[in-house]
């Protein structure tokens, strides 16, 4: 027998309250409030710590990555951006501290730019090739976001020294801030592909880890 709006008996499931601290309270629960990992999100039954984040990649968008030529042409450019970041900044310093070595700098830095523009025109084709979107893909939006401003920080090198409107050393300083967001930004992105591998090679472990068994 039914009361009021109480689901029938077949969706009720009643536990004994468990001293485990990963739940609490028992109650019912219904099959769309289980976890991929057999924990219960919070609902009307046992409560655990929470679900698993979800991985970087869907199957479908980890096949279109592997596919996508544009993989390959961001995994060449990535490290050619960081070894020009390298030594660009020890030009740009030492063109600060000691005024000599400007020609070089400059140029160091508008090699470094014009390697920023090339690796975010493919990015933004391979993220559409993977995630259906040029930008702002849930998997990357922060990454994308702060992109913007690195992007935006380099162009004002470019713009500075082709208006020689500022003095050399404000020229340098703001490639230096170009160059701090950018470090920001590949650490977002070596971050989360960390993240990503980890959750692709153990998802075993990180499953019993997230619903309170062995780490």
């Amino acid at each position: 027998m039914r009361v009021g709006n109480s689901p029938p008996p077949s969706e009720h499931r009643f536990e004994r309250v468990s001293t485990d601290p990963n739940t609490c309270c028992a109650g019912h629960f219904t099959a769309n409030e289980t976890g991929p990992w057999g924990g219960l999100r919070r609902g009307h039954g046992v409560y655990h710590r929470g679900s698993p984040p979800a991985g970087l990649y869907t199957a479908e968008q980890r096949r279109r990555r592997d596919a996508s030529p544009w993989t390959r042409v961001q995994a060449v450019l990535a490290p050619c951006q960081f070894a020009v970041f390298v030594i660009s900044l020890c030009l740009v310093v030492r063109c600060l501290v000691t005024g000599h070595g400007i020609g070089i700098a400059t140029a160091s830095v508008v090699m470094k730019t014009m390697l920023l523009y090339a690796i975010m025109v493919t990015g933004s084709i391979w993220e559409r090739d993977v995630f259906g979107r040029y930008l702002f893909a849930p998997a990357f939006f922060w990454e994308d976001v702060f992109s913007i401003l690195v992007l935006f920080l380099h162009t004002a090198y470019l713009v500075a020294v082709a208006a020689g409107v500022t003095s050399i050393r404000t020229q340098l300083l703001i490639a230096l801030a170009a160059y701090a967001a950018y470090a920001i930004n590949a650490t977002q992105f070596l971050r989360k592909f960390r993240a990503a591998r980890q959750s692709h090679s153990e998802p075993a472990s990180q499953a019993a880890a997230m619903t309170g068994g062995a780490p």
